[in-house]
């Protein structure tokens, strides 16, 4: 069974997190004791019905602001799929939870209040999705009840949109009316809807193909751990564990390890003990090489074929996250898949606005929140693809020195 991973945004009170409780609820994938916590929840807060919100706001302020204001994870499958919702927040200052929790997102659900229409922080976030390369989008346009679940608003929000988005290489959008607060065309087809011939929510969601989604063309394999067992039975054993981000390998194929630039030949490919002839991404192996090579934690294994960008220095789209600023100069820590180096902030070149994709002068640091583009010089060659070419291996994030806290997101250039 694939998994969908899939991110909700939109303004302040479209209704993400009611949208969320109901698709966990209607689909029944609440257990009973979250559910009697919900009812007595709703009670305590004076609602005759159940506040569905309350599922994904789980924070105390968020519940006394009714607002949302970090990354709720929420996990749930039906006979079809596995998915994680990433249910982000919608206030402008809270971008940077937007963009951690859309990063690794195969499709975004953006809402719109029919009543509302298309607001700025809809294309603010649309504009985000772009910037992060979610391969889908889906406008809900929610709040269907209170404009009489009219077809004509409907069609009107779709056309602003369209024109709105015509500058964006948008590849795919599906739009349907809802209303998350009585259940329309969420998991059920609604009855009150009929001109909506199009698929419910979830529907949509079980179908959205998204093996597409990984790059299958460009093979990737970075080195989690080594397994050099201690025992005379293994005593010449070596393998390399770690996940395929991209693409795929086979037994007796060419390969190059990087950043030493070392040749060799894939002698065997193992997945739960057993030989694998071919393997491919997502697949977490065990790849065993026909070379005694000097190989650890953080090095990437590709085909002799399909050499990464390995490089000390790059540009990169940079999402800051921490409450000091950055500035031209600083020192951090890039992590780049398991790899780890230490690396400088060689130059900021731009800021962008995030509501018109403008280019502005950072003055030599950025903000919490700011999008940037910056130049960064690592300590150690990083073997990296760009972001547009290869999501897995062209993100990264920055940690801090000292405290590791995680600091940027990095959405490398090359």
């Amino acid at each position: 069974m694939d998994l969908l991973r899939f991110t909700t945004s939109g303004s302040v009170d479209d209704g993400k997190s009611t949208l969320i409780g109901r698709l966990l609820y209607d689909s029944e994938s609440i257990f009973i004791d979250q559910l009697q916590a919900l009812q007595r929840a709703s009670r305590h807060r004076g609602n005759e019905q159940l506040d569905l919100a309350l599922i994904t706001d789980g924070l105390r302020a968020e519940r006394e602001q009714g607002i949302t204001i970090d990354v709720a994870y929420k996990y749930f499958s039906t006979p079809k799929r596995k998915f994680i919702i990433a249910d982000t927040p919608g206030h402008i200052q809270y971008t940077r939870n937007m963009i951690t929790g859309a990063s690794t997102a195969n499709l975004a659900i953006i809402l719109v209040d029919a009543r509302q229409g298309v607001v700025e922080q809809t294309l603010r976030h649309t504009i985000i999705a772009t910037m992060l390369q979610i391969p889908h989008l889906v406008l809900c346009i929610n709040k269907m009840d209170l404009v009489g679940y009219s077809e004509d608003r409907f069609y009107e929000i779709v056309h602003l949109y369209q024109d709105a988005i015509r500058k964006l290489q948008v590849k795919d959008v599906y739009y349907i009316p809802i209303s998350a607060l009585h259940g329309d065309n969420v998991v059920y087809k609604s009855d009150r809807m009929p001109w909506y011939t199009g698929k419910p929510l979830l529907t949509y969601l079980e179908e959205v193909p998204v093996t597409h989604d990984i790059n299958q063309a460009i093979a990737r394999f970075p080195v989690q751990y080594v397994i050099r067992p201690q025992d005379e039975a293994y005593h010449d054993y070596r393998g390399y564990a770690g996940k395929i981000i991209s693409g795929g390998f086979h037994q007796g194929q060419a390969v190059t390890v990087w950043p030493s630039g070392l040749h060799s030949t894939i002698e065997r490919i193992e997945y739960a003990q057993q030989p694998l002839s071919h393997a491919h991404a997502p697949q977490s192996v065990v790849m065993l090489l026909k070379d005694e090579l000097d190989i650890s934690r953080g090095d990437m294994i590709t085909p002799a074929d399909q050499p990464p960008v390995l490089t000390q220095d790059f540009t990169a789209t940079i999402c800051w996250m921490d409450n000091a600023p950055l500035k031209t100069g600083d020192k951090l820590l890039l992590q780049h898949g398991p790899a780890v180096v230490r690396c400088i902030i060689k130059h900021i070149e731009y800021k962008i606005d995030i509501n018109t994709f403008s280019h502005q002068d950072a003055g030599g640091s950025l903000q919490l929140n700011d999008v940037a583009r910056v130049r960064i010089r690592t300590a150690k060659p990083v073997a990296v693809d760009p972001y547009t070419v290869n999501r897995a291996n062209g993100s990264a994030i920055l940690i801090h020195e000292t405290s590791f806290n995680t600091v940027g997101a990095c959405m490398i250039e090359a």
